[in-house]
């Protein structure tokens, strides 16, 4: 029984890195395709950059989530806990942000596409 338990550790922890290293890289090249579109003057850079973070952030959290299994100590579990809230809380601001972003880039090209009917 304490061989499985060793045997399920190592592959959370090794879960665990690769999890935080594809959200790593996820929002690194979010960042330089966000640093390119507004280079660019891409009027969706916004969105495609926040896009990005939000997923790199929900990888990060599944690494949090696994993070859980292999805590042994109640402070260990509210050191967890508190960083699974901020990501949670982040990932929901980002979400937001991108509805918005959506919202306000609808709104625009209707008002172009009702400005060219008129004009």
């Amino acid at each position: 029984m304490e061989m499985m338990e060793l045997v399920m550790q190592h592959i959370v922890e090794i879960a665990i890195l690769c999890f935080e290293f594809i959200g790593v890289i996820v929002i690194i090249i979010s960042g330089a395709k966000g640093f390119w579109n507004y280079v660019r003057r891409e009027p969706e850079m916004k969105i495609t950059l926040a896009q990005g973070l939000a997923v790199g952030l929900e990888f990060k959290l599944c690494s949090e989530i696994l993070k859980t299994v292999i805590v042994r100590e109640w402070k260990e579990i509210l050191t967890v806990a508190g960083i699974i809230g901020l990501r949670a809380a982040l990932t929901f601001l980002i979400h937001w942000e991108i509805k918005e972003g959506v919202k306000e880039e609808h709104g625009k090209k209707k008002e172009n596409s009702s400005g060219k009917e008129c004009g």
